[in-house]
């Protein structure tokens, strides 16, 4: 294997990802949205003379290259949060823009940029006969991660694979495209979208004392919520914050995992109310709750910390915690029904699979975090870490123990900002690593469990 060569294909490439990755930013893709991007990508996979480019039901595009039985897959999610108010702006976010260093636009960094060098990554692998005997490759463009991440991964191994008679136990990994900021992640926090639902009753607002407002009474409970994500965990508050999870007192199986992945969070993220009108109390209110889930915290104890909150307690039966199912349909109509819970898991640093974009990284640009100078002072950090944010990965790995690992172009911190950018660097970078990576898997030292955390799933019957 040239490792020079391969570098210089993925160089020669840069001008070609960059007009694909400006290609798919041109295409508004809000979840549920993608077609148009999708058939931007299939276009793009078989001008490259992909062996085979398909769209699956739920809208999901995916291209092949070799032969095997065996598959290593590439992942990228295609679609992207809107762009919020648009005078946080400086350009259109869909036009975009390009200088010497820097793509501009929706979705560069979070993250078509991914599908761009994945694209081509294998494309290189395919020219220069880097897939190993034995083994295809599969490029996932996949949909509706931002709504639901992970249910288009559920799709594909329970719908998908099945149809084309093959099984997940032949994917030996998949390397999740999701920005890194130069970095290698073998894991993240999981999370869930809890729902809190109060009653109250209403009456006519002169005399507001003859109902019951189901805002003031959610009031309460939202200061609950707010203490505890903000709280210590010491004796001298009532509500012990989420921190006491990184405290082997009240943690103490996965503390030491709880400390790589950071604490987990909760935050209030949407309010609703009922009303017979502007002149009338308030009968009924809702909040969802973005819960943030670090090692040692389940489904079950999630739910549970918010009805043992005082206030929730306090109200009792009229009040109602419960999380969120998701049953959007595709932008093929599809709807594939699952919950809100998406599990935390982590990977060994050991693991083969692990290992091999680790090998693969050291012999094309060492053991350091490389970068455009502009991305570089994200990037003073071990090489090998954790997201912050949740990826597909919670399928991949915490659904279904399929391992996982992520090695992608952009940042992290550029997520659903306005004025998005990812680096042209970047996207050499890994394409060049995507083609490099099948050479340094070493089959032989996988083990039987390459999980170092897994969170435990619901009991509801979801696939």
């Amino acid at each position: 294997m040239d490792l020079q060569a391969i570098k210089q294909a993925a160089e020669g490439y840069k001008a070609d990802m960059t007009a694909f990755l400006r290609a798919m930013i041109s295409h508004p893709s809000e979840s549920c949205e993608e077609k148009e991007v999708v058939m931007c990508i299939k276009a793009e996979m078989e001008k490259l003379s992909y062996d085979e480019v398909e769209i699956d039901g739920l809208g999901n595009v995916i291209g092949w290259m070799g032969e095997g039985d065996k598959i290593i897959a590439i992942d990228s999610h295609i679609d992207t949060v809107g762009i919020g108010n648009i005078d946080n702006w400086t350009a259109d976010p869909y036009k975009g823009y390009e200088d010497d260093e820097v793509i501009y636009g929706r979705g560069g960094s979070d993250q078509e940029g991914g599908m761009a060098s994945a694209t081509y990554g294998v494309k290189i692998m395919k020219d220069m006969s880097l897939i190993p005997d034995g083994y295809k490759i599969m490029v996932v463009g996949s949909v509706q991660e931002e709504d639901c991440d992970g249910m288009c991964w559920q799709y594909i191994v329970n719908k998908f694979l099945p149809a084309k008679g093959l099984k997940k136990e032949q994917i030996e990994f998949v390397i999740s495209t999701e920005p890194t900021d130069g970095g290698i992640y073998r894991g993240h926090r999981g999370r869930m979208e809890i729902r809190v639902d109060v009653k109250g009753v209403s009456c006519h607002g002169s005399a507001p004392e003859r109902g019951d407002n189901a805002i003031y009474k959610m009031a309460d409970i939202l200061q609950d919520v707010r203490a505890l994500n903000e709280n210590p965990a010491d004796d001298s508050v009532e509500i012990k914050g989420l921190v006491k999870m990184l405290d082997p007192k009240y943690n103490p199986e996965h503390y030491e995992d709880a400390r790589f992945l950071g604490r987990g969070t909760c935050t209030t993220s949407q309010i609703f109310y009922t009303s017979p009108s502007r002149c009338a109390v308030a009968d009924s209110c809702s909040i969802s709750i973005d819960r943030r889930m670090t090692a040692g915290e389940t489904w079950d104890s999630c739910l549970q910390e918010i009805r043992d909150l005082p206030h929730v307690k306090q109200y009792g039966d009229d009040v109602t915690v419960s999380m969120y199912m998701y049953d959007r349909p595709s932008w093929t109509g599809e709807v594939y029904e699952t919950e809100a819970y998406f599990p935390t898991w982590i990977n060994k640093e050991s693991a083969a699979h692990v290992q091999a974009l680790i090998d693969a990284h050291n012999a094309l640009y060492g053991a350091d975090r490389i970068g455009p100078e502009g991305a570089m002072h994200l990037r003073h950090r071990p090489l090998t870490d954790k997201w912050t944010f949740s990826t597909n990965g919670v399928a991949i790995q915490g659904r279904y123990g399929i391992p996982c690992v992520g090695f992608g172009p952009g940042a992290e911190s550029q997520a659903h900002a306005p004025n998005e950018i990812t680096w042209k660097q970047d996207l050499v970078t890994c394409a060049a690593l995507y083609a490099a990576v099948p050479s340094f898997y070493k089959e032989e030292n996988k083990t039987g469990e390459v999980a170092q955390f897994r969170a435990t799933l619901t009991d509801n019957d979801i696939k």
